[in-house]
């Protein structure tokens, strides 16, 4: 099999090739990307987006089908993001009175993405 390096490259590149497909999305969507995998105190974001006054913040989610990729989201996950956001938020000029929204989006084997918007903590 592979050995642990070339697995963690290819998940890496996965990983990469799901960000850029979920990019697009958003993009096509009229956002505007600010951030890759941006790292606050709180933890990493994978994508943060700009729409309107609105900022979105994304996990984005690896796995062979939406329903195993949904349920690798925890609830501490969640909270670390939401955290990260606010951090992110504090550091722009809307500051905290920015709109936040965040979304998980699910790719799966195929390179298709399932967009959650506005997850509920």
């Amino acid at each position: 099999g592979m050995d642990r390096k070339a697995r963690g490259l290819n998940n890496y590149l996965n990983g990469v090739a799901a960000e850029d497909c979920v990019e697009r999305h958003y993009c096509d969507a009229g956002a505007k990307i600010l951030k890759r995998r941006w790292r606050g105190k709180s933890g990493e974001v994978d994508l943060i987006f700009q729409l309107g006054t609105m900022f979105i913040f994304v996990e984005v989610k690896k796995a062979e089908n939406f329903a195993a990729a949904a349920f690798r989201l925890s609830e501490r996950q969640m909270q670390r993001i939401a955290r990260a956001a606010e951090e992110f938020c504090a550091s722009t000029p809307l500051g905290i009175d920015a709109d936040i929204r965040i979304d998980v989006a699910l790719v799966n084997d195929t390179s298709e993405s399932q967009i959650i918007e506005n997850v509920s903590l």
